[in-house]
């Protein structure tokens, strides 16, 4: 880089010669120049001695980064601790940094492939508790069907009128439940809908000709989880404002269900790790619940 600096400081002085202009501006002009190149010579120089070629800049570690509630709250997570299921809950519960009433969530890290289809896992569970959210359920089926529907509690129940608010893009529900014969006219939404996840699905429980029991398992907490990219499945387990017990009774019936989803082709390790949070705490490993 030195010697390119060296050239352009020559290629000044040469066009300046070849102006053939001799005045006194014209001297303290190339003057000028000379010492700006000299300077920012220097400054290249000093800053290859400060920052080495190839160099990572130092970062904080990432716990330094985070709140001070935060950092406290980690303090009471004991590193590298594997914690029973219960312990972990009543601990989350404690560590939550936040003042609004957060979700407490279980994460597990499965060793299935989710690229088989026998080994993607996906799934409904009713929560004997609940979850802790007002769930908005819409049901796409005939007139007479969606007459029981709202009966049943749920909160948009149409026919013909539902498809041209998808054509606006509105969508006001969290769950849509449709009956089979009505699936094909849900067809060209499933753009709009699929990376939502609200395009009905005969495994979720959302494409049924029992309509009303759909709609009332979904208003008394039922949930659905499934297994991603990575193996991995997350699951909220209510609100912080449950308590423990209320939270372990939903976890247990989480776990059951996950169990009774082990692929028989599976060989090795069905659950890797298991980790319990809330919204914005810590994370807090749980001891392996299956050995």
């Amino acid at each position: 880089m030195a010697e390119e600096e060296v050239k352009q400081v020559a290629e000044v002085e040469e066009t300046f010669a070849k102006s053939g202009k001799k005045s006194k501006k014209h001297i303290e002009e190339v003057k000028a120049e000379e010492e700006r190149q000299a300077r920012k010579l220097e400054r290249a120089a000093e800053e290859a001695v400060e920052k080495p070629k190839g160099e990572k800049p130092v970062t904080r570690p990432r716990i330094e980064r985070r709140g001070k509630k935060y950092q406290e709250a980690h303090k009471l997570v004991e590193k590298g601790k594997l914690y029973t299921l219960k312990d972990a809950i009543e601990l989350a519960i404690k560590t939550s940094p936040v003042k609004f009433d957060a979700s407490v969530e279980a994460h597990v890290r499965l060793g299935v492939d989710p690229r088989q289809a026998d080994q993607n896992i996906r799934t409904t569970i009713v929560l004997p508790n609940g979850n802790g959210k007002t769930v908005r359920v819409a049901v796409f089926a005939p007139l007479d069907v969606c007459k029981a529907a709202k009966a049943a509690g749920a909160d948009i129940a149409e026919d013909e009128e539902f498809l041209k608010q998808l054509d606006k893009g509105e969508i006001n529900f969290d769950v849509l439940i449709s009956t089979p014969a009505y699936m094909p006219k849900l067809g060209k939404f499933a753009r709009l809908l699929g990376p939502k996840g609200l395009m009905p699905n005969p495994k979720a429980g959302t494409v049924t000709m029992d309509v009303e029991k759909a709609v009332k398992e979904s208003k008394a907490g039922k949930v659905e989880y499934r297994v991603d990219k990575q193996s991995i499945v997350h699951i909220g387990l209510g609100k912080v404002s449950f308590g423990g017990d209320k939270l372990l009774e939903n976890a247990n019936t989480f776990f059951d269900s996950l169990k009774a989803q082990k692929p028989a082709s599976l060989k090795g390790t069905y659950v890797k790790s298991v980790f319990i949070t809330t919204t914005m705490g810590p994370s807090i490993a749980v001891e392996n619940l299956y050995n």
